[in-house]
């Protein structure tokens, strides 16, 4: 078909199965960190997200976040169902690959972004109010902060803001409604960190770090010196995350562990998603390296202090990491990197800043806002929050009818 490439095609099919890769990468690193009666609740949470977003997006999903702009808020409905929307490339999003192509693509975004927020109420929020949230939450958060961001005519993206692989859409957004949400529900009965197997934990940090590849290279769309430039950046960010984080631990806690350089890697890799095809590998030391000390800090000390359940630290990671690779990518972007892109502040670019300082302000408060409203509004129809009994007994036994470990087997 016209204006098709066939190496981009496979690049981007592959990327997309990375970013799959990281829905089973994700079950594993969260179900390792909860208590051993609640680890199949929290894997269960990761695969509904891909199974209920696998369809909405279909459904609505896709046409609201990049359907025919309505006002700069939101896409229509025009490509409902995937109407209209066939193997023909669309130059608004990506010119050498099908258009098809590009909605299995964005559809793992949507997938791992909701799957992410469960984190924060892990081990306490009951599971039919977890299947209304995925759907609300998509639907009325993710879709709209995704149009306003890469949608063609999104405000955001009309202002200028740079976010090449989600720092944005992804990461700020899940983090801040994990937050939400952790407040909303309320805190553990139990809180103490208690993870039950941290090789799992280990295990599927190493998927997320391998999965974030099709992540953040995918997002150039194209098989090209972008998409090698932001694999470089990830990988750096990553390792450099994992170093500031176990350091940060060794000198205050006199002890570096496994699963703080796995959390680090992962500081270190959301902070570079929104910047990872803008900045220069030695930018992006630096963005991985503050990246580990602000999570770390955040986990440490920020939640301590406030007294918020954010369980697995999705807001400590994902929320406080965001913001700061926002950030720099307004400082460190460069069109040395991508003529696509901009100049950041490092370059004078005082404006791009300003925006970025804009879309940040926006996302937060918009995602706040509706996270808590729809978080209420669920539970008007059916409990958010599970019983002291089931949380005694545990979610896996009392919610699924399951048991992961049976000694008599």
């Amino acid at each position: 078909m016209e204006g098709l490439n066939g190496a981009d095609v496979g690049f981007v099919i592959f990327a997309a199965s990375l970013i799959m890769f990281m829905i089973p990468g994700l079950a594993l690193f969260y179900g390792g960190m909860v208590k051993s009666k609640n680890v199949l609740s929290s894997t269960l949470h990761s695969y509904m997200a891909l199974a209920v977003i696998s369809l909405q997006w279909i459904l609505v999903g896709y046409s609201l976040a990049f359907g025919p702009d309505w006002n700069g808020l939101i896409g229509g409905l025009n490509w409902a169902f995937l109407k209209d929307v066939g193997m023909s490339v669309n130059p608004d999003y990506a010119a050498t690959i099908p258009h098809l192509l590009f909605v299995v693509f964005q559809m793992m975004f949507a997938v791992i972004t909701a799957a992410v927020i469960s984190g924060a109420f892990a081990e306490r929020m009951r599971f039919p109010a977890f299947l209304l949230f995925l759907v609300l939450w998509s639907t009325f958060v993710y879709d709209p902060v995704a149009h306003w961001i890469w949608g063609a005519g999104g405000w955001l993206k009309q202002l200028g803001v740079l976010d090449f692989a989600g720092g944005f859409v992804v990461e700020i957004s899940s983090g801040i409604a994990g937050l939400v949400a952790a407040i909303v529900i309320g805190k553990r009965r139990r809180t103490r960190p208690d993870p039950h197997h941290i090789p799992m934990a280990i295990l599927g940090g190493g998927i997320l770090w391998f999965g974030w590849f099709g992540f953040n290279a995918g997002s150039a769309l194209a098989a090209n010196g972008i998409a090698v430039n932001a694999f470089l950046t990830t990988n750096t960010a990553a390792a450099a995350g994992a170093i500031s984080f176990v350091t940060m631990e060794w000198i205050i806690n006199k002890k570096p562990t496994a699963l703080g350089t796995v959390s680090g890697a992962i500081a270190g890799l959301v902070s570079i998603t929104g910047g990872a095809g803008y900045v220069t590998p030695g930018s992006s030391l630096i963005i991985g390296l503050v990246g580990g000390l602000l999570s770390f800090l955040a986990i440490s000390r920020l939640k301590p202090k406030f007294g918020y359940d954010d369980a697995l630290d999705a807001f400590g990671c994902h929320g406080v990491a965001g913001i700061w690779g926002a950030l720099a990518t307004a400082v460190f972007a460069s069109i040395k990197v991508n003529p696509a892109g901009a100049d950041g502040l490092l370059y004078g670019n005082v404006e791009l800043f300003r925006n970025h300082l804009i879309a940040i302000g926006a996302i937060v408060v918009y995602t706040a806002v509706m996270t808590f409203v729809i978080l209420k509004a669920i539970s008007l129809v059916t409990t958010l929050r599970t019983k002291k009994e089931e949380e005694t007994e545990g979610l896996d036994i009392s919610l699924h009818g399951e048991s992961a470990y049976n000694a008599l087997n």
